[in-house]
C-alpha cells in the first residue's frame, strides 16, 4: 500500500481469473505462511518486501467442495521494486476510494475496510459457486 492507494492484481489465469485481487498463493513445503506471501508477491508483482503485517485470517467454504481455503491477509507499506506484470497477474494501483469491488470477489468489500484501517480481523464465508455468499461472519 501507499498513502491513499492499494496495489491489486488482475488475475489472468486459474482460480479467480478476471477478478482484481491481492497477491498470494499456496505455501510450499518448508515455507512459513509469511515466507510464502513474500515469495508470491515477488513472483506475481515483482515487488520485494522485508516486513509484512498480518491483518486477517479468512476461511472460505464452497458448497460441493471438500477443501476449506484458509487465507491469511497481510499488508505492507514498504517495498522495493516496481509493479511488473507476470504470467499470473497484471498489477495496478487504485485510490482507496476507487477500489473496483464490482470486479472482485463479493466478500472483499466486507473485509477490505478492516485491512485498509489496519484492524485485525477473523472471517468466514460460505459460497454457492463463486458469486453468491450464503453465510458470513467477520469479527475484530
Amino acid at each position: 500500500m501507499q498513502p491513499g492507494r492499494v496495489l491489486l492484481g488482475l488475475k489472468k489465469r486459474g482460480f479467480g481469473a478476471g477478478r482484481w485481487n491481492g497477491f498470494g498463493g499456496k505455501v510450499q513445503p518448508g515455507e512459513t505462511i509469511e515466507q510464502a506471501a513474500k515469495r508470491e508477491l515477488l513472483e506475481e508483482s515483482g515487488l520485494t518486501v522485508d516486513t509484512l503485517d498480518k491483518i486477517g485470517n479468512i476461511k472460505f467454504e464452497f458448497v460441493g467442495e471438500t477443501e476449506i481455503l484458509d487465507v491469511h491477509i497481510f499488508r505492507t507499506d514498504t517495498f522495493t521494486g516496481y509493479p511488473t506484470e507476470s504470467d499470473e497477474m497484471s498489477p495496478a494501483w487504485f485510490d482507496c476510494d476507487k477500489i473496483p469491488f464490482d470486479q472482485m470477489w463479493p466478500d472483499d468489500k466486507l473485509w477490505f475496510p478492516f485491512m485498509l484501517q489496519r484492524k485485525k480481523f477473523l472471517a468466514y464465508f460460505k459460497f454457492q459457486g463463486h458469486d453468491l455468499i450464503l453465510e458470513q461472519k467477520i469479527e475484530e
